[in-house]
């Protein structure tokens, strides 16, 4: 531009110089005037011309070689600071040469660090996904026994022997299962479901993989297949310390239709709407728990840590009877209205049980009847932060719990910081997106482990959306409905990224200190 306007001025005093002498007339028509003129309008053209040449000789930038001493400087010297950003799209571009009310080196001022950051440009890198959450990091733990030695085909079709109810093969994103046995109600149905919206949340980014699958509630592979060369990978919604099954989110994240259960993300906003309306303080001083108490020796031991006219050991327990219920229309059953308590109780059933979740979600203090068994994300919980551990047997268990209660109530503050955490858990850490990048992370790594090429199995059949919709009425087709992923998947947004595994020094103090701190409650319990 600057070249440009140097010119400008001495073309147009060139021009008009012409203009100017062109109409002069010739003095008395002698011929020497007219060469005189001739000469002069020469002359002028030419010194116009060299006044031209001149200006761009003037003006022309000088680039100068770098030389070994500059290049060398230029590698190691610090980064210059960024210019303006770009914006891609329409409006205006803050990558524009500067106008000339502005002086050429103008630049705008540093952006406050407080703001966000601008947009990035069409094409550029993506920001970094954000860190899963930390219990993320036991999957390594729980493909551990697989990671040196892979899955073998051979491996894969032994865990059939230990009564797996479907086999699941994903081959170039699309889903196949093979049927053995049958699930209690729609569990396997559900299940499925999930992993097709997987595949629709994720278009292409679940690799191939071939493994099976159990729907019943405990974990069966023993932890002495170990030392099997090739140890049966079994998945279920379950483990334990002294089994290898591999835990994967159960089918309630999706609904539970024969109990009137919504799918987990309808729910949790439900129950976190309750919590803004009733105050902690507010909510019956009582540890809560109501259940089917016939499932488990742990919940026969709780129903004896009822209130009586001997004694009151700060509990109310209530028996489901889910026949009743389902009679009535499920009307004392809404899960999203009893969170009417300061402290609820989790016991275990036949395995682990599903209203984990429900619990924590309700900012009442759960107590916690010590577990043995964990699903996908209750090893991310620590006690005393997210819940108060509770003894597991007799009257130890009715005395855990009223020391609980009644140390609660002496320090709300203290006990209220318990039961925030957990619902902060729950709401952030066990939204459905997170469920969904578990079980993608999950199975990517499994996937890494096979050593054979997954196939079709012989006897197993394509499932889609509309080949399992099909014929589905009522809550059934109502809670699908409710949780298909719609066609653009996860909207633009990636997955979390996946920590690193624990190693063997973290893991043994992990333990220790959990351990140390369930120590720590039974000793104030025993003075």
């Amino acid at each position: 531009m600057e070249v440009a306007a140097a010119k400008a001025p001495r073309q147009l005093l060139a021009r008009g110089g012409l203009a100017a002498a062109a109409p002069c007339p010739a003095v008395n028509g002698g011929g020497g005037v007219v060469v005189f003129f001739a000469a002069l309008v020469a002359g002028a053209l030419v010194a116009a011309c060299w006044m031209s040449a001149s200006a761009r000789l003037q003006v022309a930038p000088i680039t100068p070689a770098a030389t070994p001493t500059i290049a060398r400087n230029a590698a190691t010297g610090p980064e210059p600071a960024p210019g303006p950003p770009r914006f891609a799209g329409g409006g205006t571009s803050t990558n524009q040469t500067p106008s000339a009310a502005a002086p050429a080196n103008f630049a705008p001022p540093p952006r406050p660090r407080e703001l966000p950051p601008a947009p990035s440009p069409a094409g550029a890198a993506a920001p970094a996904a954000r860190e899963c959450p930390a219990y993320f990091r036991w999957i390594h733990e729980d493909l551990r026994p697989w990671r040196d030695v892979g899955v073998t085909l051979d491996a894969v079709e032994r865990a059939r022997r230990y009564a797996a109810k479907f086999r699941v093969t994903v081959v170039a994103g699309r889903l196949y299962v093979a049927r053995y046995g049958r699930c209690f109600q729609t569990r396997d149905v559900f299940t499925q479901w999930g992993i097709l919206q997987l595949l629709r949340r994720y278009p292409g980014g679940v690799p191939d993989l071939d493994l099976m699958f159990d729907c019943e509630d405990r974990p069966v592979v023993g932890a002495a297949d170990r030392h099997h060369a090739q140890p049966p990978p079994l998945f279920r919604y379950c483990g334990s310390e002294a089994t290898l099954d591999i835990p994967f989110p159960d089918w309630s994240f999706w609904g539970w239709p024969e109990l009137n259960i919504k799918p987990w993300e309808a729910l949790r906003r439900e129950i976190e709407e309750g919590n803004a309306m009733a105050n902690w303080t507010e909510r019956a001083p009582y540890a809560y728990w109501k259940g089917n108490p016939n499932v488990g020796a742990g919940r026969r031991f709780l129903l004896r840590c009822n209130a009586s006219g001997k004694r009151d050991w700060n509990a109310r327990i209530y028996a489901q009877d889910w026949g009743k219920e389902l009679q009535r229309g499920f009307r004392e059953s809404d899960l999203s209205k009893q969170c009417t308590h300061r402290y609820k109780i989790y016991v275990e059933g036949r395995g682990w049980s599903v209203s984990e979740k429900y619990i924590l979600a309700c900012d009442s203090v759960a107590l916690m009847v010590r577990p043995r068994f964990h699903d996908f994300f209750s090893r991310g919980l620590a006690p005393l932060r997210h819940y108060w551990p509770v003894r597991d047997r007799g009257v130890a268990m009715c005395r855990s719990i009223k020391f609980a209660v009644d140390w609660g109530n002496a320090h709300p503050d203290k006990a209220r910081e318990i039961g925030r955490n957990a619902s902060r858990f729950v709401r952030e850490d066990l939204a459905m997106d997170r469920v969904y990048d578990y079980m993608l992370h999950l199975l990517a790594e499994y996937a890494r482990l096979l050593r054979y090429r997954p196939a079709v199995p012989r006897g197993a059949a394509e499932v889609t959306v509309e080949s399992i919709a099909r014929g589905r009425r009522g809550l059934e087709r109502q809670f699908m409905m409710e949780t298909a992923v719609a066609d653009d998947g996860a909207g633009g947004e990636g997955p979390c990224r996946l920590p690193p595994p624990f190693s063997a020094q973290e893991l043994q103090a992990l333990r220790r200190e959990r351990a140390d701190v369930v120590r720590q409650v039974e000793a104030w319990e025993d003075h």
